[in-house]
């Protein structure tokens, strides 16, 4: 088991976000992820960035343009992850990189070797061809790397299978088809029939994202079975808004977190 969610307080939702690396800038990235640290955010889905997401809105792919812009590659966010994740305490961090962009121009196992060399939690790759997954399977064991595995609450019952075969890490379930950036308009149902038929065939968390905006979101989502939820647009929102504004990044987000945190009314 890699532990992700594992520290969250009993009864409670994990919390994970996603931001590009490099969007913030790399030094001011570290410092949110301190702060991340520091405010017992469970994990941080950091992708390298890449273009044209089919499955990203405007605000990721807004997002991701300007991480590319700042120089965000592989070996810059690498070189990033060796240096930050040794100081922090509580976060957990899942790279996502995207086939098509980071990984086809690579060796399967080369690629995974030098993720796991960066210390890295957990590796989802985004856009992986069935062909492949074998191979990349055979890659993450004997790095020792946990893997993150996706699908969607609507898959066929063959392909979320095959999800909860592949994750070591999390399964991230994606709460609906469409493009990131609305809101959480999953059928209810559905999403809980998903999550249900999951934890019988899987013994890792399950995440629910796409459409988590709020703290109410987070507490539906774990009402219906989730172990934690994925914001992403909303956040990366935030950060957008106080780069555009010249504001304090770090603690533009740190308003967000609090405000969306499951743990911050107890507190």
């Amino acid at each position: 088991m890699s532990g992700f969610f594992a520290r969250r307080p009993p009864d409670q939702p994990g919390l994970a976000m996603f931001l590009n690396a490099g969007d913030p800038p790399l030094p001011v990235l570290a410092d949110v992820m301190r702060m991340l640290d520091d405010c017992r955010v469970d994990c941080l889905e950091l992708a390298v960035p890449f273009p044209h997401s089919v499955t990203d809105g405007p605000v990721i792919r807004r997002s991701a343009q300007r991480a590319l812009a700042a120089g965000g590659g592989l070996d810059e966010v690498l070189d990033f992850l060796s240096g930050i994740l040794p100081r922090l305490r509580h976060l957990r961090v899942a790279l996502l990189a995207d086939w098509s962009h980071t990984v086809r121009d690579l060796t399967v196992p080369g690629f995974v070797r030098r993720v796991a060399d960066s210390g890295v939690d957990g590796l989802l790759v985004h856009g992986l061809p069935p062909r492949l997954r074998a191979d990349c399977l055979e890659a993450v064991q004997e790095a020792g790397l946990p893997m993150v595995a996706t699908c969607y609450a609507a898959s066929a019952a063959g392909v979320k299978a095959a999800a909860a075969e592949c994750a070591t890490a999390y399964l991230y379930l994606v709460a609906h088809y469409g493009r990131s950036g609305g809101g959480l308009t999953a059928d209810r149902q559905q999403l809980a029939d998903a999550l249900a038929a999951l934890r019988k065939t899987t013994a890792v968390p399950i995440a629910v994202g796409f459409g988590v905006r709020s703290r109410a979101d987070i507490a539906l989502l774990h009402g219906l079975g989730a172990d934690a939820a994925v914001v992403g647009s909303a956040g990366v929102a935030r950060i957008e808004h106080a780069l555009a504004e010249g504001a304090d990044v770090v603690e533009e987000f740190h308003t967000f977190v609090h405000t969306i945190s499951p743990y911050s009314a107890s507190r």
